[in-house]
Parts: C-alpha cells; structure tokens; sequence
C-alpha cells in the first residue's frame, strides 16, 4: 500500500514523515552500531535540534541515594544530586517530569529515564520555552535514551564505573550481576526491591518473572559472607530459574533447590528462602517458606504477618514444603525482607526487631511516587533505624497488586 491508499479500515494510511519521527529516527537508525562512548554527544545534538541545551544524563548510583552525571563530550556534568527533594530527585522517585523555570533563562526540564518501568536515570536539560509539543517529544526521546543506556550497559564498564561511589567487593560485583531490574511495574501488579550495603552485599538476591498471568518471585538470603555467601546465592538463584522455567510446582522447586545446594556445597551449607506466584487477574498468592521470615501483609499499615507452615532451609534436606494461600486484597503490599533488616543491634547490643520493622513500615505509611519510590524510602527509613549500621545483608522486596488489566496497551489508537 502506497501512500495515500486506504487501510483496511477505510482510513488513509500516512506514512511522511514528521519532524519529531526524524529526531527519534537518527537516534535509532544509529544505535545499534552506536559504540557507547558516542552516545553522549549524540543525545546533546538531538537536543540541540529542538533547541535545547546544557544536557546532563544523571544515573541512579548503586546506594539509591544519588543521581550521578555520566561524563561526555558535550554533556554537562554537575555535582550529583541527592534522591530526595531535588529536582531530579522528584523526577526518579515520581517517574514524572519536573519543570523549573529559572527566571529569563529558559525551563529546566528533569525527565526520568525509564526502561519499561525500571528507573534508569534522569535526563536534564534546558529550553527557553516549553509546550506541550515539546514535552511529547522530549518524554519519548528520554525513553529512548534510557532503552540506549540499558543496552550498552551490557557491554561496557562505563555506566557501572559512573555508578559506582565507593570501592565494591567482588561478591557484590557478583550480585548486582545476578540481580534483575530493581523495579518492574505493569497495570496489574508492581514490584521493587533494594539491597543493603550495596558495595558489600553477599548472601541476599532475589528474583522474579512475569510470565502471562503470573508473578513468580523469589527472595534468598545464603548463609555467611564473602565470595562463599555470593556463590550460593549466584547456585541458588540459578536453580531457581531453572526450575521455574521448567513449570514445576513450588514444591517441587524447593525440592530441585535443595538439590542443588545440597550436591554442591554439601550439608553444613543452607540458603533461606520463599517462593511465591501470584495471580495477577485473580489476586492470589501462593508461597512457600523454607526458613525464611514471614512476608508482612500491608493495606496502608502492616495488617498481619503471612504465616504458613515452614521446611528446613534449602540445602538441608527438608520435607517437601506445603504451599500457602492467600487473596489479595486490590492495592495489598506484601514486604519480604532477609533476616539483616531485623538482627543488626544496637548500640545497647539489642536486635532492631520484628516490631520495630512493623513500626517503620506504618509510619512510612502509602508513599507516593510508585514502587521505586517506595522500596527505597523504606530501606533508607530502616538503615536510619539502626544507627546507620548494617553489618549483615538487608533486603527488602515489594509486591503490589492493582488488579485491572492491560490490553488496552496492546491496541492503537
């Protein structure tokens, strides 16, 4: 069909193209071959067409606690920025754009850099005027960018190196490496997690899938610290993958789990652990514990502890595990955390304690600013909470369910 013809539907197919589909289109025509060292100067230049200037690309730091610039040719790089009440901190937590006006030298524009619904970045930049033609554009041109960034991350150490704030162990190299996005968001169901102390974490991970109407994820904490815990956790990780993409049962997983510890690190080694799937059209969860702490269920406030019947720690040879059940409320968070969060002590030697992690949480209360907002305000609150020590790996994941559905994206309007 030429242009001109009439679509199926009767409509006129138009296929000229406009001046924003050429700016995005020099972007992605060139990306894939793009080295990444160019794509700095490449984005100040599509920037620079629309009128745009000073350019900065801020990077989420591996703490959570700044944006940091990311160095190139023609890119204007500034002090990091604090993920909190700046300008660009407001824009990674809320995943919205923030406007400044700076008096008569243009709007300062903050837009996140999202990776489907995993917050990247922010990309700054200033125009002396701003409509909402510019705003559309400007909101996909920072999609692509973040899609850019994500990609040849793969591929070079020059992002890791602008993210990382302090020398990293190498079982936390090993890791970040294993962990998925942080945060991972669609209609139906959120999630997001964070991990503490983020240079020397070890033992803790966790993942998860979203597979057609299914949330599988899983939350692990290896016994010990070091290269050992990291190892465990890397076997225990990889099994769990591997079983879940086999289809099997929770129980089942376990069972395969346990395997894998078991014959690779022998008896005196073990990794807690929950399993859980839930049911995004449905809202029902289903989970089991093998010796990890209950998840807390949270409608504003925690309202109860997910208690369920519990198996010996993968590695140790249990009985096969009974699988809970339990149905979600629409808007229910339920918090899973590694045993760091609650046994740091204080400076009287007293555990920090289940209650107190209770009382954080409700007083944190519904933030605002979506997931990522939420797990990393919370992991701050509990790091603050216990004097600003964490000795021991502290993780915290989230799991929101908002009903509804999707195929609404699936259809062009």
């Amino acid at each position: 069909m030429t242009e001109g013809e009439q679509s199926p539907g009767g409509r006129t197919a138009d296929r000229s193209e406009g001046f924003g589909e050429r700016l995005l289109g020099l972007l992605l025509d060139r990306a894939h071959e793009m080295p990444p060292q160019l794509i700095a100067p490449l984005i100040a230049e599509e920037v620079t067409r629309i009128g745009g200037r000073d350019v900065s690309i801020l990077l989420q730091d591996y703490a959570g606690e700044l944006l940091v610039p990311l160095p190139g040719r023609r890119l204007l790089v500034s002090d990091a920025e604090e993920i909190g009440d700046s300008p660009a901190g407001r824009a990674f937590l809320t995943a919205a754009t923030v406007e400044i006006q700076q008096g008569n030298d243009g709007v300062r524009m903050y837009l996140p850099l999202l990776d489907g619904s995993d917050e990247v970045g922010v990309m700054a930049l200033t125009l002396d005027t701003v409509d909402d033609d510019d705003r559309r554009l400007l909101r996909r041109l920072a999609g692509l960018v973040a899609d850019m960034l994500v990609t040849k991350h793969a591929y070079t150490d020059r992002f890791f190196q602008a993210r990382r704030r302090e020398p990293m162990s190498v079982a936390a190299e090993m890791q970040w490496s294993l962990l998925p996005p942080l945060t991972m968001s669609v209609p139906q169901v959120s999630v997001s997690g964070a991990v503490e102390p983020a240079y020397d974490i070890a033992g803790d991970s966790f993942d998860y899938a979203l597979n057609d109407d299914v949330l599988h994820a899983a939350v692990i904490d290896a016994m010990g610290h070091g290269l050992d815990a990291a190892t465990m956790a890397t076997v225990t990780i990889g099994a769990y993958r591997h079983a879940r993409r086999a289809g099997i049962s929770l129980s089942d997983m376990y069972s395969y789990m346990d395997q894998a510890i078991a014959g690779q690190f022998g008896a005196d080694h073990f990794v807690t652990a929950q399993m859980m799937k839930l049911n995004i059209t449905t809202g029902m969860l289903q989970w089991v514990n093998a010796g990890h702490h209950a998840p807390l269920l949270i409608r504003q406030h925690v309202v109860r502890k997910l208690e369920s019947p519990t198996t010996l720690p993968v590695g140790l040879g249990g009985e096969r595990p009974v699988v809970s059940e339990h149905q979600l409320r629409r808007g229910d968070r339920v918090l899973c955390y590694t045993d760091g969060v609650i046994e740091e002590r204080d400076e009287d030697g007293e555990p920090f304690g289940e209650e107190r992690l209770i009382r954080c949480v409700n007083r944190l209360g519904q933030t605002e600013g979506g997931m990522r907002s939420a797990a990393i305000k919370l992991s701050r609150a509990l790091k603050q909470e216990r004097g600003g020590r964490t000795s021991d790996d502290a993780t915290v994941f989230l799991i929101e369910w908002r009903a509804g559905a999707a195929d609404h994206l699936a259809t062009l309007e």
